[in-house]
């Protein structure tokens, strides 16, 4: 028989929240199947939450509390659990952050800044500076720390799929100087050469204009619908209406088709990082 796995309560406020919502569960003499029956959720769903790695709805905890009579104990308890998982994340991205760690595949297209989960403490810096100047140093490596945490996707060899498409535009004007640009096409080399991501550039004649100024970065689960999301500097958008993500995804399935194949796309990046780093760059 397995040896279920323990949660750490200690390790933050959600694993806390987790840990005491399958105490009172067991202690009730409930199953997952059995807590989540007549609600509009999964024991999926209830396990991930128990584990930590899910923050619980509203709606769910007012069944769970009704259910286990634990008197609004973990509908009080959401708010908590939304602040921790918020962290130095914007408002209206926090929700996307947790949802990427569950994603089997993301598709990301971005004209404008070189995505997120791709960046460079330097790069990410330069791109935080510039939307929140009024920021303090403390305030900025915050934001810093969580981006760099998001990249930890990378570590799992398997999961998620990840392909990107960016704008030639990208490569060819640099937001850091030329040294700092160079590691962070480096970077992006490396998880290529790694065969972690598949990288596509998309040259200056592709047929961006309806898209260049629109990010585009599409997750698929494993036992959830699929989500697109959007965003400017300081607004999010999450669509899941499926007839929007159809037209979405045709959309960037042009992008990938007209962009450079992925080996080229490479040789693209590693020329353009020796140029930034021997002063032999030209736009």
């Amino acid at each position: 028989m397995a040896t279920r796995k323990e949660v750490d309560g200690s390790a933050g406020v959600p694993q806390f929240y987790g840990k005491e919502l399958r105490f009172k569960r067991e202690e009730a003499g409930l199953t997952l199947e059995k807590l989540v029956d007549n609600s509009f959720y999964g024991i999926t769903y209830l396990s991930e939450i128990e584990h930590g790695h899910r923050r619980m709805p509203a709606d769910l905890a007012q069944h769970v509390d009704r259910v286990l009579g634990t008197d609004g104990f973990f509908q009080r308890r959401c708010e908590d659990v939304r602040k921790a998982r918020q962290g130095a994340h914007a408002a209206f991205f926090a929700a996307v952050a947790e949802a990427e760690t569950r994603a089997r595949t993301i598709g990301e297209w971005s004209g404008t800044l070189i995505p997120g989960l791709l960046q460079t403490s330097s790069y990410a810096c330069a791109v935080i500076r510039s939307t929140h100047s009024l920021d303090t140093p403390e305030e900025i490596k915050a934001k810093i720390d969580v981006r760099m945490q998001r990249s930890q996707l990378f570590d799992n060899p398997k999961k998620p799929e990840y392909w990107v498409v960016l704008h030639e535009s990208l490569v060819r004007h640099p937001i850091l100087p030329p040294a700092k640009m160079a590691e962070q096409l480096d970077h992006i080399a490396a998880l290529v050469r790694r065969s972690r991501i598949v990288a596509q550039i998309l040259p200056w004649n592709g047929p961006t204009r309806p898209l260049t100024e629109l990010p585009l970065f599409f997750m698929d689960f494993d036992n959830e619908p699929p989500l697109l999301y959007t965003e400017g500097p300081y607004h999010g958008q999450t669509i899941d209406d499926p007839s929007l993500l159809t037209q979405y995804r045709k959309a960037y399935d042009r992008l990938r088709a007209a962009a450079l194949p992925p080996e080229v796309s490479l040789a693209l990046i590693e020329k353009a990082a020796e140029e930034y780093r021997h002063g032999q760059h030209r736009p």
